[in-house]
């Protein structure tokens, strides 16, 4: 009973922090909150080398200056036509991001509560925020569009909090990175209505900042580190690589509350093209679109600040592999 009720107290205190901001929004224009969630720039001079104050001071500031301070639960959602309606309900992924996000605002919190530095806290305090308000996003839309879902699991504490945390922040480079380039392919294939393109906006950008904050804050989580301790650290960020490749090779399954098993696509954002748009894309071109779109979405912020690497990298790999197959198989055919 005693750890029972420590266990209750400690997701008690987490949720304090996803559920309620550090600060209040201030007041803005649509327009205004729109550019400042896409443009910023640190008014610190020089280089921001991960590692130093500077460069933890304008990881922070750039996450507290970009905050869109939309709300979910004024959402209008559009009414849609049978065809589309039936296009959404239908996608493999509705109880996978529900989830997901539910998973991501207690693995945030809790890491966010183990952080001592008040700079990289409030941070990933607000980080932490801001997946719960995806969750009501996507609890919304599901309402809102009757989507049937199976019953939430119980959502716990993590017992490694930093696995937990760094399973997420990977999770959510591979998955914005592909995210980007299905979302331009939806709105270029004109298969959903622009309403509800222009209500997911504010999120896709949202996922860039998101991901913006998580290779920063590892960047400084290595530079910051005893050296001693970074040979482990290492060994760990494979291990999670590792751990999402088993990871999205299979499918996730679940039972709702009238016994009818639900089939959820784990790498719906690497293979979903299909059931985005009726245009017909090679992969190389759909590896193209998601590095244009991550290089556009990353464009306004200050350039001293890392990206994520490694996904674009597998992208661009892929272009190049391509390439040298057609080149070899025009010889072959010649």
């Amino acid at each position: 009973m005693p750890f029972r009720h420590a266990a209750n107290t400690v997701m008690k205190s987490l949720a304090e922090i996803y559920s309620h901001l550090p600060d209040a929004p201030s007041e803005k224009t649509l327009e205004r909150v729109d550019y400042e969630a896409r443009h910023w720039s640190s008014p610190i001079q020089g280089p921001l080398k991960p590692g130093t104050e500077e460069h933890k001071r304008a990881v922070a500031a750039m996450f507290r200056d970009t905050f869109n301070p939309y709300k979910p639960s004024v959402i209008d959602w559009p009414k849609l036509d049978p065809e589309t309606l039936h296009r959404i309900t239908s996608l493999p992924i509705w109880d996978i991001a529900v989830q997901t996000e539910g998973k991501a605002r207690l693995r945030m919190a809790a890491y966010a509560d183990m952080i001592t530095d008040p700079d990289m806290k409030d941070a990933l305090s607000r980080n932490a925020w801001e997946e719960n308000r995806h969750k009501e996003v996507l609890t919304k839309l599901v309402e809102a569009y009757n989507i049937p879902m199976a019953p939430e699991p119980p959502y716990v504490t993590p017992k490694d909090t930093e696995w937990a945390y760094l399973v997420t922040g990977f999770s959510e480079c591979v998955d914005s990175f592909f995210a980007f380039g299905l979302f331009a392919l939806a709105e270029r294939a004109g298969l959903f209505p622009q309403e509800l393109i222009e209500t997911f906006e504010p999120v896709m950008q949202e996922e860039c900042r998101h991901i913006l904050l998580f290779a920063n804050w590892l960047a400084w989580h290595r530079a910051t580190m005893p050296f001693w301790k970074r040979p482990w650290f290492e060994l760990r960020v494979i291990g999670v690589w590792l751990f999402l490749a088993y990871e999205r090779m299979g499918l996730a399954r679940s039972i709702d509350e009238n016994g009818e098993e639900h089939t959820q696509d784990n790498n719906f954002t690497v293979t979903g093209a299909k059931d985005m748009t009726t245009m017909d894309i090679s992969l190389p071109d759909l590896m193209q679109l998601c590095l244009d779109e991550d290089d556009r979405r990353f464009s306004g912020y200050d350039p001293r600040l890392l990206r994520p690497t490694t996904t674009p990298a597998i992208a661009r790999a892929i272009i190049k592999g391509a390439k040298l197959w057609d080149r070899v198989r025009s010889k072959i055919a010649a």
